[in-house]
């Protein structure tokens, strides 16, 4: 842990905006005018989205063409799985290597250090400040369909006794193009028996589609269709460009599936400095010693870098966008010289998921 001569601490806890719980950290005599916080290192959330595809043939399947000129039946029984989304989202973690002390002098007016409820880096002097949380608008979502109902409910006793099941498939197709009739008649007013009334109407309507539907996958088959549990993958990068990285595995008849199960095909995550990512230099004793008194009397605060971050799967790029990865950029300090005025306190609000300045206010 490191040191920095800027403030002490009494808690309070207050509530945020938009429901994030922040503790305020304001400088007193009983705790030797010191306050700890984190800096955040960024994390990456893959978020992949699926849908299950249920396709059962039907009965007479073989006699779609013939009798209801239906050209595609379903002809046998399937599930197939189905990638709808993928998205990736940056988020700030507490870097437990990137903890510091900061030390208020005695004669600071009130000081205090705003803190998350992770202990990272808010604000110093002022209120926290938080983005409004986005809503996701790429969610895919499906209708749940009406279920079809049992078919067989609704064939006439000659169907059910027909010695062959080219005739049951002959006067099953009768009986389909009859309710076609009948709707037809009663859309035009030609029917014999109107419906009385507008419920009376919509009530004979939905009876024949529904039989209709049913009936009709006796050829066609059935098809439903639901959303599957979302797959989350959490990725904490290091100091090094990542290229091609397998986060999940899809499978078009399984789903998703282990990453070591080849049954899969694989989805990569990259994320690319967008500088040549620096590797930390060799420092003499006294350029460390140098280095070291710098970063102990002031702030250390994140100066994020930028990366591109792709999410690819099926020779698509599902997600291609620019972010701020704290692990690709550097540190900086705040001076412990710029909290010394009394009538004019610096007002410093972070970016608590990055660890970097957002502002700063005199």
């Amino acid at each position: 842990m490191k040191h920095y001569y800027i403030g002490l601490l009494s808690l309070l806890f207050v509530g945020g905006l938009h429901a994030q719980e922040t503790v305020k950290m304001s400088a007193v005599r009983s705790n030797n005018y010191g306050v700890v916080y984190s800096l955040p290192k960024t994390a990456i959330t893959v978020k992949a989205q699926a849908t299950k595809t249920t396709r059962k043939a039907g009965e007479f399947f073989e006699y779609a063409q013939q009798y209801l000129n239906i050209a595609n039946p379903i002809t046998q029984d399937e599930v197939i799985y189905t990638l709808t989304d993928i998205s990736a989202e940056v988020s700030g973690v507490a870097d437990k290597e990137k903890s510091y002390q900061v030390e208020f002098r005695s004669n600071t007016v009130a000081p205090f250090v705003t803190l998350d409820k992770n202990g990272l880096i808010c604000a110093i002097n002022a209120d926290a400040q938080f983005d409004a949380p986005s809503t996701p608008n790429n969610t895919t979502k499906t209708e749940e369909a009406k279920p079809i109902l049992n078919p067989n409910s609704f064939l006439s006793e000659e169907t059910l006794r027909a010695g062959s099941k080219s005739r049951q498939a002959e006067l099953i197709a009768k009986q389909i193009f009859l309710l076609r009739e009948t709707r037809n008649s009663i859309l035009t007013g030609e029917a014999d028996n109107m419906p009385p009334d507008g419920n009376a109407y919509k009530l004979v309507m939905e009876r024949l589609d529904t039989q209709e539907k049913a009936l009709t996958s006796l050829f066609a088959g059935t098809e439903t269709v639901e959303n599957i549990e979302p797959l989350t993958s959490t990725i904490i990068p290091e100091n090094k460009n990542i290229d091609k990285q397998v986060i999940f595995r899809f499978s078009r008849r399984l789903g998703f599936v282990r990453n070591d199960d080849l049954s899969g095909a694989p989805a990569y995550l990259s994320l690319i400095s967008k500088e040549a990512v620096k590797e930390a230099p060799i420092l003499s004793p006294k350029e460390e010693k140098e280095l070291e008194k710098k970063f102990s009397k002031g702030i250390i605060f994140n100066v994020p870098g930028k990366a591109t971050l792709k999410v690819e799967f099926g020779n698509k790029d599902w997600v291609n966008k620019s972010c701020d990865v704290v692990q690709y950029g550097i540190q900086d300090v705040l001076v412990p010289q710029m909290f010394d005025n009394n009538k004019q306190p610096i007002k410093v609000i972070f970016y608590p998921e990055m660890g970097a300045i957002k502002q700063i206010i005199q």
